[in-house]
């Protein structure tokens, strides 16, 4: 139990007198301070009893300011020792205590300052103590919780019942698993921001809530690079530090159930590898009836090839939203890891299909990249173009690239311009350093000579030269190149260098 000043009034050894009959005295006492400037405040942290002798009252100072600065700092009482400077506390302390609601205590002469002190110390240390002592039980009973049947409930049980709130634990995708009270499943729903952005920090990693009338606490579960789930705890209030420590045994105790999965999961992973190879060969009839025996489905037609290129975290994230997406909307997908990348298969019709940029949005950093709508034979062709996407997205900083998307901006966009820019230039460099030695115009005649498709009369007209002086400008650029420009690769080259993308 914390000590107040009401205990310290109630402890008749030191003799304490209140003074304020109204003023707060359940507060908690954080520590005792002795200090006799006129202004301690900048040395307090908030919560102590401070005790003096009134030597920064004699000077002339206000009392009414006194008192003001000490509860503005969150002082929670003030002790007045008599019989050192004066007999009496001055009455226009007790006033300005009074109208604040300052707790005020006279401390008589033979009760000495350190006195008040080890009584204190003394009471925080054992409630110290006990908050250790009922943290280490609660541990260990969340231990026997653990290793009961039942467990996840069992633990969340427990700990919602030592933390007087609510508990949560939710899957990778978000998705309430076991909530107590029951009722407290509906905080996934507002919490999923919180998660999202957890799911892209690797665990275990958290995050603390506040409100006025609660503290949530949410922690991801999970060691290494793929997140098992959540649990969100709420309490009302100021959760204190050794309840905390509950909840931190209460998240390892979890992750470690969670994460004897982990072989499973490396073997159904290599599984839906071998299973996606065999897509791509041609055997999606037999791939099906072996995604049937596992209780799953594969899309039907036409499909849509997504590929997910990011961390391993990322891509584990993007499986577990998905999966989460498939389950909301029953909507078959398929999954699976294909060189250092992530592979979905989803119908082209399907709510999955329509939602990969709100899906993409809970995980930040992967880039996503989308094919057109093709059929099982044309597989291996979809999973070119959704990967090409994908690059093409994380190069520009796209979220999610759809691969029709592609031929929009035509050959230009698809080129970095600062890379290109460089390249025309050194490209050019020789007809460019020949203009400005004569009056050639090298660069220009090229230009429209390439315009005009080669053709000498039209581009010639439009230069306002004779053919003939065309005809000997583009030899000479050709020599300086030492390029034949009579060549479509050249000639394609050369496009591009006199047209850079800006």
């Amino acid at each position: 139990m914390p000590v107040t000043v009401a205990t310290l009034v109630g402890n008749l050894a030191l003799d304490l007198r209140l003074l304020t009959a109204g003023a707060a005295v359940d507060r908690p006492v954080s520590w005792v301070h002795v200090s006799e400037l006129a202004d301690p405040t900048p040395f307090l942290e908030g919560g102590e009893l401070l005790l003096i002798t009134g030597v920064a009252l004699r000077n002339g100072a206000q009392a009414e300011d006194y008192v003001a600065r000490l509860v503005a700092a969150g002082v929670v009482g003030l002790g007045f020792g008599t019989g050192v400077g004066r007999d009496d506390v001055p009455p226009e302390l007790v006033a300005a205590a009074e109208g604040s609601g300052l707790a005020l205590l006279e401390v008589p002469r033979p009760t000495p300052f350190i006195a008040i002190s080890r009584t204190v110390s003394a009471a925080l240390a054992a409630d110290e103590y006990a908050a250790v002592t009922r943290a280490a039980s609660a541990q260990q009973e969340l231990t026997r919780a653990a290793l009961a049947p039942g467990a996840p409930a069992t633990v969340l049980e427990r700990l919602a019942r030592q933390v007087g709130g609510w508990v949560l634990l939710a899957d990778a995708a978000g998705a309430p698993l076991e909530a107590v009270p029951a009722t407290a499943a509906r905080r996934a729903v507002e919490l999923r921001p919180e998660l999202d952005r957890l799911r892209g920090l690797r665990a275990p990693a958290s995050a603390a809530l506040s409100s006025p009338d609660e503290t949530v606490l949410v922690q991801s579960l999970g060691s290494g690079a793929r997140i098992r789930g959540f649990l969100a705890v709420g309490s009302p209030g100021v959760l204190p530090a050794s309840e905390r420590h509950v909840v931190n045994a209460a998240v390892l105790l979890l992750t470690l159930r969670l994460e004897q999965s982990r072989a499973l999961d490396s073997a159904m992973a290599s599984l839906r590898a071998a299973l996606l190879r065999l897509l791509l060969a041609g055997e999606d009839a037999a791939v099906a009836e072996v995604v049937a025996e596992l209780g799953g489905q594969l899309p039907g037609q036409p499909l849509t090839v997504v590929v997910v290129l990011g961390s391993s975290a990322q891509r584990a994230a993007v499986v577990d939203v998905a999966a989460d997406a498939s389950a909301r909307e029953r909507a078959p997908f398929f999954s699976a890891e294909l060189d250092g990348a992530l592979v979905l298969l989803v119908a082209s019709d399907g709510a999955v299909s329509g939602r990969l940029a709100a899906l993409a949005d809970r995980v930040p950093g992967a880039s996503w990249g989308s094919s057109v709508p093709g059929t099982w034979s044309r597989l291996a062709e979809a999973v070119r173009q959704a990967r090409q996407a994908a690059e093409h997205g994380r190069v520009r900083g796209a979220r999610v690239t759809a691969f029709a998307d592609l031929a929009i901006p035509g050959l230009a966009g698809l080129l970095d311009p600062a890379t290109t820019q460089a390249f025309a230039e050194a490209l050019l460099a020789p007809l460019t350093a020949a203009d400005r030695t004569s009056a050639g115009d090298l660069v220009e005649s090229v230009r429209v000579w390439l315009a005009h498709h080669g053709q000498w009369e039209p581009a010639a007209t439009q230069l306002g030269v004779h053919r003939h002086t065309l005809r000997k400008r583009v030899r000479r650029a050709a020599d300086l190149l030492g390029r034949d420009l009579d060549q479509p690769g050249t000639r394609a080259e050369l496009w591009l260098a006199l047209h850079p993308p800006v």
